[in-house]
């Protein structure tokens, strides 16, 4: 029987599981502490606990410990591109951005992506597994400490579909917002989604602070269907009626991210139309300079293009910006840290 992971009990659940082994609450509030304010990466560290209730978490209970496999910072910008290695020999990856306002990471809720998004490189070996929560918080933790700097914004943006692994992000989410933790501010937190519709609806019932930013990358069903294969379930009217709802629910204003690809949708009709898909949303559109993949011949938009697409959606009174590439020179898109390390892999018959 797998055993139970005690960086993914929230602060009441770990107090819970110390009264049921015998111990008394308090033994699990000095657990979490240690876990989640003092990051602390295995039971030995934990000095004020006995030396029997030590042994015990360590025979008895997992503890997400991610392992850095590789680190890479671009000479560009400051970026930093981890690689982490799982207990059970999976690798997942997460990016340390500097801004001037603080310090952001990106990090995965998955190991793999099984949405298929044909400009992603997350995906192209599939889902292999979801993240539990405590390891999807061990990585916000370990590029902490590995940085020695603090991290004031997340987000849920890399390897993975977050809203595909929807139970572990919620607790993730309250964790990581939880004043015996980091205690960062949900409206700090951003997740992003393809577009799970009823997970989009369940998301604005939570009633939680958090940015929802919705994977667009087209400004037609047919456009959409050819770059993400989640609009083969969902139309597009059905997901912005979600995103209606979500920010009515939560009064949060919502971002789209939209990938522009060299002559598939970035031109001055994809504008228009997008435009008038998100007319009377409050909403904030991202565009993004689409990452090239050598498994695909998608090809990025020229800056002129990108600029006159921007100016189109302002003209038509759209909140739009630009993204910021960070780390270009490390790889760094979602995915392609760990899938050039799968293939180095492969080649060496590991």
């Amino acid at each position: 029987m797998d055993k139970t992971d005690i960086r993914s009990l929230d602060y009441m659940e770990i107090q819970a599981e110390m009264v049921n082994i015998g111990e008394k609450a308090f033994r699990g509030r000095q657990i979490y502490q240690w876990l989640h304010e003092k990051l602390a990466d295995s039971p030995e560290e934990m000095e004020n606990l006995p030396a029997s209730l030590k042994k015990r978490l360590a025979e008895d209970y997992a503890c997400s410990d991610l392992e850095i496999v590789d680190v890479l910072e671009s000479k560009a910008d400051g970026t930093r591109k981890y690689l982490f290695g799982l207990s059970d020999g999976n690798v997942i990856e997460s990016v340390l951005m500097k801004y001037h306002h603080g310090n952001s990471v990106c990090i995965s809720s998955q190991v793999g992506c099984r949405m298929g998004c044909r400009f992603c490189a997350s995906t192209l070996g599939g889902l292999t597994r979801n993240l539990l929560a405590g390891e999807m918080l061990d990585q916000i933790y370990k590029i902490q400490k590995h940085s020695g700097e603090r991290v004031s914004n997340i987000v849920v943006m890399g390897t993975g579909e977050p809203l595909d692994n929807y139970d572990n992000l919620l607790k993730f989410i309250h964790m990581l917002s939880d004043e015996h933790g980091l205690n960062i501010s949900q409206r700090n937190i951003t997740v992003s989604t393809c577009g799970i519709v009823p997970n989009i609806l369940r998301l604005a019932e939570e009633k939680l602070q958090i940015t929802l930013a919705l994977s667009l990358h087209a400004s037609t069903q047919e456009k959409r269907k050819e770059l993400m294969p989640i609009a083969y379930k969902y139309e597009m009217e059905e997901v912005l009626s979600a995103c209606r709802t979500y920010f009515e629910k939560t009064g949060r204003r919502l971002t789209f991210e939209y990938s522009l690809v060299g002559g598939v949708n970035d031109s001055d009709e994809d504008a228009r139309l997008l435009a008038k898909r998100l007319e009377g949303l409050n909403c904030h559109v991202n565009l993004i300079p689409v990452n090239p993949i050598k498994e695909r011949d998608f090809v990025q938009s020229k800056r002129h293009v990108v600029e006159a697409f921007k100016t189109k959606l302002e003209k038509y009174r759209i909140n739009v910006t630009i993204r910021r590439e960070m780390g270009r020179d490390i790889g760094g898109a979602c995915g392609q840290l760990r899938k050039s390390y799968l293939d180095r892999t492969i080649r060496r018959g590991l």
